[in-house]
């Protein structure tokens, strides 16, 4: 997927060629930065604010200072769509780092921060939405910080590498038998028609998506527990499904090479996944339309 040409640093616009970084730079050298990925439908963001809510929220957790407001970051990233002339779905790129200086732990003092974001094309994963996906289960072995959307994504990545190398679409994590979220996206079981999830704690990511699948549940008077569930309990389940900003809601339909139920999605992820596609504008080629 190439990116498109113009890319927003710090507060201005900029060919891509031309975005270029120190040697020393926190975000390179320690992890020590945070990031946001938001899903654009038909040249519009999806959840604009939620995601740069949760961006100060991590700025704030680990001490980074943005320099800019909330409206003046929105306002950028509308431009950024805006100078790509971007009119299809994709996704946006935003990454804040502590900054540029000499290599040290403690933080430096008086360096602003890196900001830059880019634009990609991404076309909805149709086929993976109507038929389902198969996963893996994973150690939970990250940090106790879950909730912060930071650049310390190692554990992260070697999951889903996992689950590449495995033939499947994510790893489902659990820490002490718990299920915990996956790779890169939240998970949800369906027992008795009611979703069950990890709570909204420290221990995982707090996904945009994951917060309208509440909403969407408490519309459709689905019950939406946050007590969580053990991962014996995938395998009992009624439906599993997956939520992230690229994956929307995603049927899960086999778990470590084990079935779930008949092996396609159920009732509940289809009412989900139609309530998502009503929330997001989406009009063409919808997999609620199609089933």
């Amino acid at each position: 997927m190439a990116i498109y040409p113009i890319v927003l640093a710090q507060k201005t616009f900029t060919h891509q060629d031309n975005l270029k970084y120190p040697f020393e730079e926190r975000g390179l050298q320690f992890g020590d930065g945070i990031y946001e990925v938001i899903r654009i439908y038909d040249g519009s963001y999806y959840l604009l604010k939620e995601h740069v809510d949760r961006l100060f929220r991590s700025a704030d957790a680990v001490k980074i200072n943005l320099a800019a407001t909330k409206e003046e970051i929105t306002d950028l990233l509308l431009q950024l769509l805006e100078k790509n002339k971007m009119t299809g779905d994709g996704k946006v790129y935003l990454q804040v780092s502590r900054g540029s200086a000499p290599r040290d732990h403690v933080f430096p003092q008086g360096i602003p921060a890196n900001m830059y974001a880019y634009a990609q094309d991404l076309p909805r994963n149709l086929e993976n939405l109507q038929k389902g996906v198969s996963v893996i289960t994973q150690p939970d072995v990250r940090w106790e910080n879950c909730y912060i959307k930071s650049l310390n994504l190692l554990p992260n990545v070697l999951a889903k590498q996992e689950a590449k190398e495995h033939g499947c679409y994510e790893a489902i994590l659990h820490r002490d038998d718990l299920v915990t979220e996956c790779s890169s996206s939240n998970i949800y079981m369906v027992k008795d028609g009611d979703i069950y999830t990890h709570p909204a704690t420290n221990r995982i990511l707090h996904g945009c998506v994951r917060m309208r699948v509440e909403q969407f549940a408490n519309d459709l008077s689905i019950s939406f527990n946050e007590n969580g569930f053990k991962q014996e309990d995938l395998f009992t389940a009624d439906e599993v499904f997956l939520s992230s900003s690229t994956s929307e809601v995603m049927p899960v339909t086999m778990i470590d090479n084990k079935q779930v139920q008949d092996g396609t999605p159920g009732p509940i992820t289809r009412k989900l996944q139609a309530a998502y596609e009503n929330d997001a504008n989406i009009t063409e080629g919808k997999i609620t339309h199609t089933i």
